[in-house]
């Protein structure tokens, strides 16, 4: 055997054993509870979601998923900490568009990169945004709402889960396309929002359906529209805003996991595994589609390409709207 071939050998004995420890690896995971960490308060479509797929993957791995809400600066706060926590696969964190895709257009001292400081899992559904107002409001679709906007510029509220969230850039989206004027309230968090909402001391919303469709569905709130580019099957009473004569809205919010940078191949692989089984099955996606949410299940190579995909349409809305939080 002359020295080529001999390397050549070596260096395939070499990668079969990395490959062999990193299958060992990650069939011995997880060795202890895994925490998943969700960067806003309670109540809103991102904790819904990841309390939904903690039981699922909890029950698959054998070991507890800890739900952790940690709200703070857009989720930024939690985001930073997850990237600099351990790469063992035992932290993980609920990405989300305005984690992912929007804050690098908000925040100029961004302490993470959704690109290079996370290991991308993959994507876990797609949350469509509704349009909600108060019954107290008179109107009954998108174009009465513009005009009743227009007709009392700068009067009326709406509601997020904070700023910078992803209600917040939804709506900003919507005022720049249709040119209405209407007054930002932020809340810490989703769930205070809506109930003020419901109260009447706030007009308006655009948030995810989970947090706002059983309200709808309850007489309690109006749905006039909703985010997507196509109707909900399981709400396909509720038109989009598109259809109602604002051409090619969509400003609807996505959700994925992510681990923090250098997490093993192996690992990454084996959380895609038990994550795509746990959202493609049929009691999940019956769960999601009743909450007015999609399953929405990538490869880890898929899921960071839709990120950077995502950061500069957003960036674009951002510049247009004029929205800085520091």
């Amino acid at each position: 055997m002359d020295r080529r071939s001999f390397l050549k050998m070596q260096i395939g004995l070499a990668a079969f054993g990395t490959s062999l420890a990193g299958q060992a690896f990650a069939q011995a995971f997880p060795t202890q509870n895994i925490t998943l960490v969700v960067p806003f308060t309670p109540g809103g479509s991102t904790d819904i979601l990841a309390r939904l797929l903690g039981q699922r993957l909890g029950e698959s791995l054998g070991k507890s998923v800890v739900i952790e809400n940690r709200p703070g600066a857009g989720g930024s706060v939690a985001s930073t900490a997850v990237a600099r926590a351990a790469p063992d696969g035992h932290t993980l964190i609920m990405g989300h568009i305005g984690t992912l895709g929007v804050n690098p257009s908000l925040y100029s001292n961004l302490q993470y990169d959704p690109i290079k400081s996370f290991s991308h899992l993959s994507m876990l559904a797609k949350v469509h945004n509704i349009l909600v107002v108060h019954p107290s409001i008179p109107v009954k679709n998108v174009q009465e709402f513009i005009a009743y906007a227009k007709a009392n510029a700068g009067k009326l509220n709406y509601a997020s889960g904070g700023n910078g969230s992803a209600a917040h850039i939804a709506t900003a989206a919507f005022m720049v396309a249709t040119g209405v004027e209407l007054t930002h309230v932020p809340y810490r968090g989703t769930a205070p929002a809506v109930t003020d909402l419901l109260s009447g001391n706030i007009q308006v919303m655009m948030t995810g359906a989970p947090a706002v469709l059983p309200h709808a569905r309850a007489g309690t709130l109006r749905a006039i529209g909703i985010s997507s580019d196509t109707r909900l099957a399981s709400a396909n009473d509720i038109p989009t805003i598109a259809e109602q004569g604002v051409p090619n809205f969509e400003a609807s919010q996505w959700y994925g996991i992510v681990a923090p940078a250098k997490t093993p191949d192996a690992i990454v692989q084996r959380l895609n595994a038990e994550i795509r089984k746990a959202m493609t099955d049929p009691e999940i996606v019956a769960a999601l589609a009743r909450e007015g949410a999609e399953a929405w299940v990538t490869s880890p190579e898929e899921f960071r390409a839709h990120i950077e995909k995502e950061i500069p349409r957003w960036a674009e809305v951002v510049r247009l709207a004029k929205i800085r939080m520091d």
